[in-house]
């Protein structure tokens, strides 16, 4: 559970950035409009124009489980990153013995990342930013890969997104933690290639 939010003065410290990498897979637009379409009419929200429901059912199944895999990638990178944070806090004397924990990295990247964070993500049009780094952290802390989708049920992978919520308050409901603020913590968030190319222009200027 999270300790009230931990007085740490004006301190401020730059974390490790957060990079995310691609998906090995891509889905199409039209795949995504194609499942979505069939969502809406097995709720009885269009017009299912002579197409079965069991056809339905498998469009709905295909495109949940591409949504949960690319959840669980996010989620790869998510728990890098919080556990480079970690081992980053235990070399820091003001936050060796704070309670600063994974959870604590967790809270502050989804419930109050810093501006310049949010605002990246609006830019890429990730609006819901708090849905899809809850859920991708409670899919990487039950799965260490993820399963192919005969292993998981129709009923999971339906409402597979009410799932990652509970998974994620479990991991954070699973170690006692400080509570941090941007007040204290700073951090960057890149796509791999965009890092990629920072690290080449910084090492040209060096030569």
């Amino acid at each position: 559970m999270p300790a009230p939010t931990t007085d740490l003065g004006d301190a401020v410290w730059e974390l490790p950035p957060l990079i995310l990498h691609p998906f090995s897979e891509r889905i199409s637009p039209a795949a995504l409009l194609d499942n979505s379409k069939a969502a809406l009419m097995l709720a009885g929200l269009a017009d299912r124009d002579g197409t079965a429901e069991e056809v339905l059912r498998s469009r709905v199944l295909a495109g949940r489980y591409a949504e949960f895999r690319m959840l669980f990638f996010i989620g790869k990178d998510v728990m890098r990153w919080l556990e480079q944070c970690v081992d980053w806090a235990s070399r820091v004397p003001e936050l060796a013995t704070a309670g600063v924990r994974r959870q604590s990295f967790a809270r502050l990247l989804t419930i109050c990342p810093p501006e310049e964070v949010s605002e990246k993500l609006a830019r890429w049009g990730v609006t819901d930013y708090l849905a899809i780094f809850c859920r991708a952290i409670g899919f990487i802390s039950l799965f260490s890969e993820p399963p192919p989708p005969e292993i998981l049920s129709p009923d999971f992978l339906f409402d597979y997104h009410r799932y990652g919520d509970l998974l994620y308050q479990g991991f954070m409901e699973a170690e006692t933690h400080s509570t941090i603020t941007t007040r204290n913590f700073r951090f960057g968030l890149f796509a791999s290639g965009e890092y990629s190319r920072m690290l080449e222009a910084g090492w040209e200027k060096q030569e």
